[in-house]
């Protein structure tokens, strides 16, 4: 594998004058930028359609992408909208963080709008499209519309036991009741993977790979768990018997409470995985390398009992092990992975990363906690591995930097003087990037924030709170000729510029 650096910068952080960004200019902007800067990747977060919360890792399906992410203007070009009806709604006031109300709001009453103005037109492209995806098309568009029906409220709340447990004959009622709004779920996708085709080509043509996030656990509210109730542990009232999350950690004192649903691996391991196969053939589709968030649970994985007040009480339980990744192999071919393995983690985890053949994470943010044994401090790593400044649920360096206890600071300082030759009055933020730069890890995977040296206030996410989260935008002039240039000759410097 060569040395290649990239950036990490969520899509609906992009500049946008429509309040979030989106996958149409901009994106192709970002994409120039990274190959002036002599980046070879583009790391994003999930790009499935958000639920309460707006977290990326809580989505309503593991198929649908985000309608948030679709490019208006694009519809514009399209004929399906114009200029005035996009300006004619409130799209928020602030050009640094996302309204997700706001956004809400607008959002889905324009592309209402295009889609009326769509339905005028030639439909075969689009009958076309949802034929080749009925297998999950069908069961999302219908879950969105019945969802909409009863006040947006989860599935397991829905007043009609008959939708709610799937009965046949109320599926086929519900699907004649709502046949128009299920076929605008429909064309929001055929929407989202059109524009997404042309997004990718655009970014793969500059000799950029786009590394996508795939979240392990789906949400309870999906179309996922209402359809495939089999394959996730769950009682006969369809209610989760465990969930998941992660014991009290550096991250929390109560530990991370996701609330996600746990698989029925028995089911699954008996089925070939054929749930599993499919939706990593699918993100294999979207992404060109595919991070695998909390590798760790198909080694172990924490069970939390059903409405747990938090993480304390839990207890850990045997994932499908090598076994999975053999099954993967055999059906899908090589695909590439990169494996989140973050977190408390036991010998049999890092036995399952070696012998999977996956490169793990390295956080430079988490290697000044204790000595140098440290298995985050670069030198103790190996090649096979992808380094951080610092990750989605971490502070920003200079966020990190500033509120780091004065022990962990004064080691930093020491080890960093020593590494990259920092010293005070150093831009501490660029002084991490030539630390993961010039470390013998194969990717060196730098968060955009702390490229731009941005503070506690642009960090996205902060893990077991909720709001406030997921909202950092990045200022359409914040890429500068100066930083452009500082990351391509640190690439050149540290062999990461790709032929």
């Amino acid at each position: 594998m060569a040395r290649v650096s990239g950036v990490l910068m969520p899509i609906t952080s992009l500049p946008s004058p429509y309040g979030i960004g989106t996958i149409g200019k901009e994106a192709r902007k970002f994409a120039d930028f990274l190959k002036k800067a002599g980046q070879s990747i583009w790391q994003i977060l999930p790009v499935g359609p958000t639920s309460y919360g707006d977290s990326p890792y809580q989505s309503f399906s593991t198929y649908a992408g985000n309608p948030y992410m679709i490019d208006l203007d694009t519809l514009v070009s399209e004929g399906l909208l114009t200029k005035k009806q996009i300006k004619s709604f409130n799209w928020g006031d602030n050009d640094e963080e996302i309204d997700y109300g706001v956004i809400y709001d607008s959002r889905f009453k324009v592309l209402r709008l295009a889609y009326a103005k769509f339905k005028e037109g030639d439909q075969k492209a689009f009958n076309s499209f949802k034929r080749k995806n009925a297998k999950w098309i069908k069961d999302y568009a219908l879950y969105m519309a019945v969802k909409l029906s009863f006040g947006n409220k989860a599935w397991p709340e829905w007043e009609d036991e008959s939708i709610r447990l799937r009965d046949e004959k109320a599926i086929n009622r519900y699907t004649r009741k709502f046949r128009g709004e299920i076929d605008f779920w429909k064309w929001l996708q055929f929407e989202f993977y059109k524009q997404w085709e042309d997004f990718r080509a655009y970014v793969n043509g500059k000799g950029i790979k786009i590394l996508g996030d795939m979240p392990i656990y789906v949400a309870m509210d999906s179309a996922d768990t209402w359809a495939n109730p089999e394959v996730f542990w769950l009682d006969e009232e369809r209610k989760p018997v465990c969930v998941a999350g992660c014991p009290p950690d550096y991250f929390s004192e109560t530990g991370q409470l996701w609330g996600n649903p746990l698989y029925n691996w028995d089911y699954l391991k008996s089925t070939g995985y054929d749930w599993w196969m499919g939706r990593i053939a699918a993100a294999d589709k979207l992404f060109d390398i595919t991070r695998i968030d909390h590798f760790r649970a198909f080694d172990t994985y924490y069970a939390i009992p059903f409405g747990a007040e938090n993480a304390i009480v839990g207890e850990w339980k045997n994932g499908p092990g090598i076994d999975f990744f053999n099954v993967m192999r055999e059906k899908l071919g090589e695909i590439e992975i990169v494996a989140e393995d973050l977190g408390e983690l036991f010998d049999s985890v890092q036995e399952l990363l070696d012998e999977s053949g996956y490169p793990g994470m390295k956080v430079l943010e988490f290697a000044f906690a204790d000595d140098d044994t440290n298995n985050f401090l670069p030198h103790n790593y190996t090649e096979n591995c992808v380094v951080y400044t610092g990750t989605h649920d971490n502070d920003t360096v200079m966020g990190w930097y500033e509120q780091a206890e004065g022990w962990e600071k004064e080691h930093c300082n020491k080890y960093m003087a020593d590494f990259v030759g920092m010293k005070f009055g150093d831009e501490v933020n660029w002084k991490f990037i030539e630390a993961a730069y010039k470390s013998v890890a194969n990717y060196a995977i730098i968060q955009m924030q702390d490229i731009l040296g941005l503070g506690t206030e642009a960090r996205i996410n902060i893990p077991s709170t909720l709001g406030g989260n997921w909202a950092w935008r990045m200022r359409k002039d914040a890429v500068t000729k100066d930083i452009t240039e500082r990351l391509y000759n640190l690439s050149k410097t540290y062999s990461r510029l790709e032929d």
